[in-house]
């Protein structure tokens, strides 16, 4: 689809889809004039999917605040292949382990949100996560979720069954796989 970024000299345009950390995807459905303390400034004005929340981001402001593009493709191995890895984050702590994963949801990149998704998707095959854990593995789950059905483009419920299987592929023998079920209850 062509937007007016080309047109209008900005980074992002009309009917573009983007990225807001910790927000998800959403796409951009109008760059408005606003007064903002006093001074006009132009902004994105961006729908998240999944949710009836609507932002308005300062053009000016937009790569500061973390926007980004959604990834290309090719980029979709690499977030699998990380989602496949057996690995998981060692720090026994709960309380710096969640600090740490808020943090890498924060940074927008669609890297560290599947880690965080992955090293919870198998903690909680370990034992169980704590209620602040388990809603956080939820919002990595649906970001990646989100982001791999767009990148596709395929339905949110494909692109969930795919990390999903993913996820579950990844388990050593003998473990089970009762992360997806949290998510699946929603």
């Amino acid at each position: 689809m062509a937007s007016k970024k080309k047109q209008s000299g900005y980074e992002h345009g009309v009917g573009d889809y983007v990225v807001y950390p910790i927000h998800g995807v959403g796409e951009i459905t109008e760059i408005a004039k606003k007064v903002i303390l006093g001074k006009k400034k132009e902004c994105y004005v961006m729908e998240i999917q999944g949710s009836k929340m609507k932002v308005m981001i300062p053009v000016d402001k937009a790569k500061q605040v973390g926007i980004r593009p959604i990834i290309d493709k090719k980029d979709i191995k690499k977030v699998i292949n990380l989602l496949k890895k057996d690995e998981i984050d060692t720090e026994e702590d709960w309380k710096i382990r969640y600090q740490n994963n808020l943090n890498k949801i924060k940074s927008g990149s669609i890297f560290e949100v599947a880690d965080v998704c992955r090293n919870l998707f198998r903690r909680a095959n370990g034992k169980e996560l704590s209620i602040m854990e388990r809603k956080l593995y939820e919002s990595a789950y649906n970001l990646v979720k989100m982001e791999v059905a767009l990148s596709k483009g395929v339905t949110q419920e494909e692109a969930g069954n795919l990390v999903s299987d993913v996820l579950a592929s990844s388990l050593t023998n003998g473990e089970k796989v009762v992360a997806a079920a949290v998510v699946e209850e929603e």
